[in-house]
């Protein structure tokens, strides 16, 4: 039963995907112009990146590649949210228009259908650059390319990514009982670019802010330890794939919970 319905959701998502992809398609100049703004963006973030910390051999224990490792990480995490959570941005909108009320009739789970509607293809060319840049930092680190060290950096991306969604479901769901809460998912999105940092060069106030309030150091520190440094890697660490499916669900639940309560007036 739970794989005949797996599959509906993946056809249905199908369909919506190649009309999504085609809308975009039909206007090309609109899809280059932003594709190439996109890579333009990420370029621009990691010449930023590197004027800050090529000067520097190291900061607190930490070198310029191992930085540049997180600084990949987090992008790469990052790709789920801009492809297919991107619609977040548009929620408020719908809220506030009552336009939201057309998703909440559909015989289909309404946070899939809100989501679906959406594929920002853009993000694609964001993962190759991260996939670029994580692989120029493995080699320079020098950490071996093992099944088992592929599968670790595969599994707490995903983590990564669970994190950052959940983190924007959260602040997008806000909308509907704030009516400015387009600062609140400005400010949460703001506050991940913290992610491409080890935690440690904060001081212990932060430290404690970015691990059990704003848990961003789980995007891209945590995770990037159980490769970067084997040998002493913290209980955290290993425990980032349970916060992520956690903070994912909880924020699902959240978004749901503000969605079910919508009753077409607006907030």
């Amino acid at each position: 039963m739970k794989q005949s319905k797996l599959a509906f959701y993946l056809r249905i998502y199908r369909k919506v995907l190649v009309q999504d992809i085609k809308s975009k398609m039909s206007y090309r100049a609109d899809f280059i112009i932003s594709t190439v703004g996109m890579i333009c963006t990420n370029i621009a973030g990691f010449m930023s990146f590197w004027i800050i910390f090529k000067n520097f051999s190291s900061i607190n224990g930490w070198g310029y590649n191992e930085i540049l490792f997180l600084y990949a990480f987090s992008l790469i995490s990052l790709t789920p949210v801009q492809c297919l959570f991107d619609n977040n941005w548009n929620l408020r909108t719908y809220v506030y228009r009552g336009d939201f009320i057309k998703y909440c009739f559909r015989p289909i789970n309404l946070f899939f259908y809100y989501q679906s509607e959406i594929f920002d293809i853009k993000g694609l060319g964001q993962l190759a650059f991260g996939i670029g840049t994580l692989i120029y930092s493995w080699n320079k680190v020098g950490i071996p390319a093992t099944p088992l060290n592929i599968l670790k950096v595969t599994v707490f991306l995903i983590t990564a990514s669970l994190i950052m969604i959940a983190l924007q479901n959260a602040a997008a769901a806000t909308c509907f009982w704030i009516q400015n809460s387009f600062y609140v998912l400005d400010f949460v999105m703001k506050f991940t670019d913290y992610a491409k940092y080890p935690v440690t060069i904060f001081s212990p106030v932060f430290r404690f802010i970015f691990t059990f309030i704003m848990p961003i150091a789980f995007i891209a520190y945590y995770p990037s330890l159980v490769v970067l440094r084997p040998d002493e890697v913290p209980i955290l660490s290993w425990l980032s794939p349970l916060v992520g499916c956690l903070l994912f669900y909880l924020s699902y639940k959240f978004w749901m919970y503000g969605a079910l309560k919508y009753d077409g007036t607006g907030s």
